[in-house]
């Protein structure tokens, strides 16, 4: 303490080892480092996801029915899915492909509405990787030899993300001109079911 004429001016601050000051404050920046990593979840940009091979969309069965003992069927993953990058190249490429034409915008029209939970060829991206390549009857045409693989699984991808499918972590970009509608990951998630009706 100093101490003026028996005034006391101001008190020491009362020391503290070096040593437990230090591993404090690491100790609080470790915490610090943890709690802000586990709260910010986003998506990494990866703008060199590699799509599932088409072999994989092959053979992809629309219902349950098959000849001889039930086999296992492993599940498609696509990857473009989680990668923002490729949900926008998706979109894009759906307005340039004219999809829109058939589909519009996801709302259906000349051709089934996307957007909603009756698909009458199945859901899962290996039938809809299998729908743009082959085509359906009645006005779906191939585009097979037309659109490369990587594009067809983009298109696959943005298709998925009109009913709310994939992950609402990776939202594909917004167009140019003023978005009026909602991102397609902020609508709730649909759960398509073969109708068995075709239009």
């Amino acid at each position: 303490m100093t101490m003026r004429e028996g005034i006391l001016l101001f008190p020491r601050p009362a020391r503290r080892s070096p040593p437990a000051l230090r591993l404090r404050v690491v100790g609080m920046g470790a915490l610090a480092l943890l709690i802000f990593q586990a709260a910010c979840k986003r998506e990494e940009r990866g703008f060199r996801v590699q799509p599932p091979s088409a072999s994989a969309a092959e053979g992809s069965r629309m219902t349950d029915f098959q000849p001889g003992p039930r086999t296992p069927e492993s599940p498609v993953k696509n990857e473009y899915e989680d990668n923002a990058y490729a949900l926008s190249e998706g979109k894009r490429l759906f307005q340039e492909y004219n999809c829109s034409g058939c589909h519009f915008n996801g709302g259906g029209g000349i051709g089934p509405a996307l957007m909603d939970d009756e698909w009458l060829y199945g859901d899962k991206p290996e039938n809809i990787f299998e729908t743009i390549v082959e085509g359906r009857p009645n006005g779906m045409p191939s585009f097979r030899g037309k659109v490369p693989d990587y594009q067809v699984w983009q298109l696959v991808a943005y298709v998925r993300s009109l009913s709310g499918q994939v992950g609402s972590n990776a939202a594909p970009g917004r167009s140019d001109h003023m978005q009026t509608s909602s991102p397609e990951q902020s609508r709730p998630r649909e759960s398509p079911k073969l109708s068995g009706k075709p239009r």
